[in-house]
């Protein structure tokens, strides 16, 4: 789900109130609970694949030169390549570019853990690794908001250290709304049981004025 910044108060010109960004209660003590890494069988399948081929191809070319047989036709264009072509040479930069590009996402795909949508949850038992999905989590917390009186509609949007929340009231006071809805969504974060209890940051504002 996807927040949107509230604007002002189309009825009565107050600004819509907005909740300091404060986390929620600490999770008790227990294992470490740290994300979960991706397994990247696909980058690392099409790595595979492209060393074992290149190496294959390579290792029976050498063969067949020790055997008394010619070269392959791409090793020797790709030796006359060579011998002509210069380090400055245009090709030969992008070339370079292209294979260091790739370099540096391998590495960083091997230093991620990635699946950011999931948020590791309290390990209370040390032999148990539990994770929620961050839209799961979004749609818990909307139907919290939704429980609370006076409002109308609700976005939220969860992030890895926070969660923004945008709601609409159609009555109540728009300070009482957001201090309800802030102990709502408080209650309803600790309750999920995530490792880093997310920050959140609550506005709340009236509904657009219906034209005509």
């Amino acid at each position: 789900m996807t927040a949107a910044p509230a604007g002002p108060d189309s009825d009565t010109g107050t600004p819509p109130a907005a909740g300091p960004s404060e986390p929620a209660p600490a999770a008790p003590a227990g294992a470490r609970a740290g994300r979960f890494w991706s397994v990247r069988r696909i980058p690392a399948a099409l790595l595979a694949l492209v060393v074992l081929g290149g190496a294959g191809i390579l290792l029976y070319d050498i063969v067949a030169v020790r055997a008394g047989r010619p070269a392959m036709q791409w090793r020797r264009t790709t030796a006359e390549h060579l011998a002509r072509w210069r380090l400055d040479d245009t090709g030969v930069l992008i070339a370079a570019a292209v294979a260091a590009v790739l370099g540096i996402w391998l590495i960083l795909l091997a230093l991620t853990p990635g699946l950011r949508k999931l948020l590791p949850m309290r390990r209370d038992d040390p032999s148990v690794r539990a994770c929620l999905d961050r839209d799961a989590a979004a749609q818990v917390l909307r139907d919290r908001a939704m429980e609370v009186p006076g409002v109308q509609s609700a976005k939220v949007r969860v992030r890895r250290s926070k969660v923004s929340v945008r709601a609409r009231s159609h009555f109540r006071e728009l300070e009482e709304v957001r201090t309800d809805l802030e102990g709502a969504l408080g209650t309803a974060i600790a309750e999920l049981g995530i490792a880093k209890p997310p920050a959140r940051a609550v506005r709340v504002s009236r509904p657009p004025a219906k034209k005509g």
